[in-house]
């Protein structure tokens, strides 16, 4: 981790895990991925509902799976500093 992403991560975490997760997690990957894969590439045994619960589900996983990482390069580079 940089310098730069390290200053830019210790803003992220400022603004809280769930701020970073609903925003990175569930906004930018989960409901991107409900319209393409319910709209251009539609599943015939998922209705709408069941897509959207499912990609909104997994947007949160990913969100939490990258706050996870970040957090752990983040507390890597600050115990090498200290």
């Amino acid at each position: 981790m940089q310098a730069r992403e390290w200053e830019r991560w210790a803003k992220v975490r400022e603004q809280g895990k769930l701020r970073f997760v609903v925003r990175s997690g569930v906004v930018f990957y989960g409901v991107p991925m409900f319209i393409i894969m319910t709209y251009l590439i539609p599943h015939p045994r998922l209705s709408t509902g069941q897509s959207a619960l499912l990609w909104l589900f997994a947007g949160a996983l990913y969100g939490m799976a990258t706050w996870v990482v970040q957090e752990r390069r983040f507390r890597k580079v600050a115990r090498s500093v200290s």
